[in-house]
């Protein structure tokens, strides 16, 4: 036969009981949502087609087109350029597409609309991307 013993209620320390409280007050519980990611929040693109131009001059047309770097986003962070799906990630004001035909171009979101292309420099380039056709 096995007796259990009766004690009274487990008394916790002091100390332990605090850093509990002070975990559950510092937003560290389960519920809290996780910190930002380094570079700013993580976001997608509207949805439509990407006509990309290099500028023009005075003379002529307002810009030159560059065809082979259209792009469509099709949803949530995927893109295709011509005829390939690949994908993207847009954290902040950037957006580096991390697979498919366009894989490695980095863009900086200038406009709810409008990226530019970013140099190895880290700088804006010429070539600029225009949501040119909501899907």
């Amino acid at each position: 036969m096995i007796r259990i013993a009766s004690r009274t209620p487990l008394a916790l320390p002091s100390g332990l009981v605090a850093a509990a409280l002070l975990l559950a007050s510092s937003g560290c519980a389960a519920n809290a949502p996780p910190p930002p990611v380094p570079g700013g929040p993580i976001s997608t693109l509207p949805i439509g087609t990407y006509t990309c131009e290099l500028p023009g001059d005075a003379g002529g047309a307002p810009g030159k087109l560059v065809p082979e770097y259209e792009f469509r986003i099709v949803n949530s962070s995927s893109y295709k350029a011509g005829g390939i799906r690949g994908s993207y990630l847009f954290v902040g004001d950037r957006v580096t597409m991390t697979g498919g035909k366009h894989k490695g171009l980095r863009l900086h979101r200038i406009s709810s609309n409008f990226l530019r292309q970013v140099k190895d420099d880290g700088s804006d380039g010429e070539m600029r991307c225009v949501l040119s056709a909501h899907n």
